[in-house]
């Protein structure tokens, strides 16, 4: 695996691959990988020549700023795992690098998707992450970039910027990986005690009786029933809990028969905050 720090390494790096017509796949991660990220490259593999992660705490998407010192960075085990699963490129700058100080400032309209669910409660966190994956999609230019179904709400965001700006990158969304008890991976569950993963499993629990559910009941009935669910373990904060349509993430209380919802969950932990959520068919 090659790893690079700069944009001009990453530029000479690149040329040669994009004059030779390769297909490259883009996986944009802030670091501290687990099984969910490997499962992304995974993924990627069958369907790409070239695979290229990237690995940048991005500081204009955190809203609180002892998130962003407290985010895990173990950046040898990352480097492992990567090699480990054949990465081909590693892009891995400084905060200088992809923030120069001459940057312009950025600002994208995404609409009510960044006023809803993590939008109202982390208010100009896509404005973060859109301009960080923008800047990497405009230094790799990858034909696709691969992402995780577990930040939902994220890949429609992305996919909503890539729509706007008009770029030839084709989003690959992956299943969300779990834990055997069904905790979907993440990052921030490294700061969670062995009882804080266990009531962790609350969220997913509460998602799954969403999921088997859905038809037999009104959908504000479904919710109340879930939050209920939450409710019952003290160890477990709910943030918001909802079923929305797939692509413009608006709740819904009702369905219409052959389209696609997703009930989306945030809850807090131990003081750690956790999302996930679960694709609902009618």
């Amino acid at each position: 695996m090659k790893i690079v720090r700069t944009k001009q390494e990453l530029q000479d790096v690149l040329e040669p691959l994009r004059q030779q017509k390769k297909v490259i796949t883009l996986i944009p991660t802030m670091g501290a990988l687990h099984e969910g990220h490997l499962s992304l490259i995974n993924f990627a593999k069958p369907r790409t020549d070239i695979t290229v992660c990237s690995i940048f705490v991005n500081p204009t998407q955190f809203n609180d700023p002892k998130d962003l010192e407290k985010y895990p960075r173990p950046i040898e085990n990352d480097i492992a795992l990567l090699e480990s699963v054949a990465c081909d490129i590693l892009f891995l700058p400084e905060v200088s690098e992809m923030y120069p100080a001459n940057d312009t400032p950025w600002h994208i309209d995404l609409g009510q998707l960044d006023h809803i669910w993590e939008g109202e409660h982390r208010p100009g966190h896509f404005q973060g992450v859109t301009q960080i994956v923008y800047k990497l999609f405009k230094l790799v230019e990858p034909d696709q970039a691969c992402f995780g179904q577990k930040d939902f709400q994220q890949v429609m965001v992305i996919q909503r910027m890539v729509e706007i700006k008009e770029l030839p990158v084709q989003l690959l969304i992956c299943p969300t990986v779990r834990s055997e008890k069904g905790l979907a991976l993440s990052s921030r569950n490294a700061r969670l005690s062995e009882q804080g993963k266990a009531d962790a499993l609350t969220l997913s629990a509460a998602l799954r009786y969403i999921k088997e559910q859905i038809g037999t009941k009104e959908i504000p009935e479904i919710l109340e029933e879930a939050k209920g669910l939450i409710a019952a373990n003290p160890n477990v904060e709910l943030e918001y809990l909802g079923i929305c349509e797939t692509s413009t993430l608006e709740p819904v209380t009702s369905l219409t028969p052959n389209k696609e919802y997703v009930a989306l969950i945030a809850a807090w932990v131990e003081k750690v905050r956790l999302i996930d959520n679960i694709l609902l068919s009618h």
